[in-house]
């Protein structure tokens, strides 16, 4: 099959199956002689179980090391265990600041309980306010939460 066809069965956007293909996650396709790229049902396999791993939330880092385990079906997956176990935890980090965030979130909307000019918006005031007290050169995004593990591989939206 062609590449729009293999997106079109795994879901996938044509530049993400470029992209993983260039990462060295789905092995590269033999080309036709007009050089389409000719995929088989094992690139469509290995496409939905590296979609269904970010689904999960898991780097392409944590990908890599499934695959070589998944191409190597004779080793001991001892590491596949621990690394599902450190991202159980990172999940867990992620909830827990996730909560606190949403807890921000809602304190900063008590701020301003009904609609008016935007002037005198609790909510804006707020956030100037916090905005002031950072000190110069600290990270625009203290206090977000991150999708990425530390190390962890790469993060982009929709890959």
């Amino acid at each position: 099959m062609k590449i729009g066809e293999l997106a079109r069965l795994t879901r996938t956007a044509v530049e993400t199956i470029r992209y993983y293909e260039r990462e060295g996650l789905l092995p590269a396709a033999a080309r036709s002689e007009g050089n389409y790229r000719i995929y088989g049902e094992a690139h469509a396999e290995r496409l939905s179980f590296i979609r269904h791993c970010r689904s999960l939330d898991m780097t392409l880092d944590e990908i890599r090391v499934l695959l070589r385990f998944k191409d190597a079906p004779g080793d001991n997956c001892a590491e596949v265990n621990a690394l599902l176990d450190a991202h159980i935890v990172h999940v867990a980090r992620r909830m827990r600041e996730l909560r606190q965030l949403e807890r921000q979130l809602r304190s900063l909307r008590e701020q301003c309980r009904e609609a008016q000019d935007a002037a005198h918006c609790g909510i804006l005031t707020e956030l100037s306010e916090a905005a002031r007290q950072r000190p110069e050169g600290s990270s625009g995004a203290a206090g977000h939460v991150h999708g990425a593990h530390k190390g962890g591989g790469q993060r982009r939206s929709g890959l």
